[in-house]
């Protein structure tokens, strides 16, 4: 079929589901830190307490092998899954065993599979977009899809790639960081000076926006964002809006809010209307239940948690009237079958292990809507 996919709700006909081949540690450092400081720093019960790393400094955390081979098990399902709904789905290049580490001019970093594909493309209609990465071990992630790309292109496809960043300890806008320093957050420590420092660039994930036809609504919360929002107004100008909201989170914005179906969203509270687009703020809000300890595996206090508790409102919309859900969250499937949605309830165990979520695992490549006006 040819690239299409406009939002995140009309009939899905074809998926690419990410790969979990070959996940062995995340090492943190100055661009995973400054990516998941909101989750690692904090101490409630969903998180255990690190310090933060910064600059050159790099630790190795370790994942288990079960849970490694569990979260195999589980993409496994989710792609039977939604092959069982009659979805054609795609699957990238799994991981090499025998690739450890990438480097460029600036870094080298270890690396990770290619799991979380929602965050580094975005698809516009019919156009692949690679976005810049924020983490540097995930720079060179969007390769291991190249064959999936390859064939929307030979069918008709737009293929773009955003400016590539040098990713220097320079280029990431400390100030979101630094404003929640204080209370259960701490400071990124030592970023590190470079020969290839240029300021701050664009650094950005296709998971800050919701796909609404025509209209897109981006989340920015640091300079890199706004950066990577210009270039994505100018290219797309004259075919899709873009929509800026402001710091409604640290960057992704699909465990916040998502679109469920023309007028309805899900979301993980009622402020964050505040925050949205005059006309969405008219949409329904479905808010599920705040998810209770005992829906989430316990974990070794060395066990690095990456997500927060509501990391499950990441689901994924076949049609508009039909949810993939985590099996675990029976709150949130009553809440979503109260408001006429068929749940077609899905494996999950390490969602916090490994950030993310159906949405997060899943890139939508073919889907039946079209260029309509939502924010109107």
């Amino acid at each position: 079929m040819r690239l299409n996919s406009f939002d995140e709700w009309s009939p899905l006909r074809e998926v690419v589901v990410g790969s979990a081949r070959n996940y062995t540690s995340h090492e943190r450092e100055l661009s995973f830190d400054f990516f998941f400081h909101d989750n690692i720093v904090r101490s409630e019960w969903y998180y255990p307490r690190l310090s933060a790393t910064g600059g050159s400094t790099a630790t190795r955390s370790t994942i288990k092998q079960r849970y490694v081979d569990e979260l195999n098990e589980d993409v496994e399902g989710i792609a039977d899954t939604l092959r069982s709904l009659s979805i054609t789905v795609l699957r990238p290049m799994d991981l090499p065993a025998d690739v450890a580490a990438v480097r460029t001019l600036a870094w080298e970093a270890a690396v990770v599979p290619p799991l979380n594909i929602r965050d580094n493309t975005l698809i516009v209609g019919d156009e692949i977009i690679e976005t810049p990465p924020m983490i540097r071990s995930r720079y060179f992630e969007t390769q291991l899809l190249k064959p999936v790309y390859e064939r929307y292109f030979s069918a008709g496809a737009r293929w773009t790639v955003m400016p590539r960043p040098l990713m220097t300890d320079a280029s990431f806008d400390p100030s979101y960081v630094n404003s929640t320093v204080g209370g259960p957050t701490e400071q990124i420590a030592h970023p590190q000076p470079s020969h290839y420092d240029v300021g701050y660039e664009m650094l950005f994930d296709g998971a800050q926006c919701l796909r609404l036809g025509r209209d897109i609504v981006v989340n920015v919360a640091t300079a890199n964002h706004a950066k990577a929002c210009d270039w994505l107004e100018r290219h797309l100008a004259g075919r899709f809006r873009i929509h800026r909201i402001f710091r409604l989170s640290d960057s992704h914005i699909d465990s916040m809010v998502l679109a469920l179906r023309p007028g309805t969203l899900l979301v993980r509270s009622p402020e964050v209307a505040d925050l949205l687009p005059e006309p969405l703020r008219k949409w329904d809000f479905i808010v599920p239940p705040v998810p209770e300890a005992n829906g989430f595996p316990q974990y070794d206090a060395d066990d690095l948690i990456l997500t927060s508790k509501y990391i499950d409102l990441n689901v994924l919309s076949v049609s508009p009237d039909t949810v993939l859900v985590n099996e675990a969250c029976p709150e949130l499937i009553r809440t979503l079958e109260a408001h006429r949605f068929t749940v077609v309830p899905v494996r999950h165990r390490h969602r916090r292990l490994f950030g993310g979520g159906f949405h997060c695992f899943t890139l939508d490549t073919v889907r039946d809507g079209g260029p309509e006006d939502y924010l109107d």
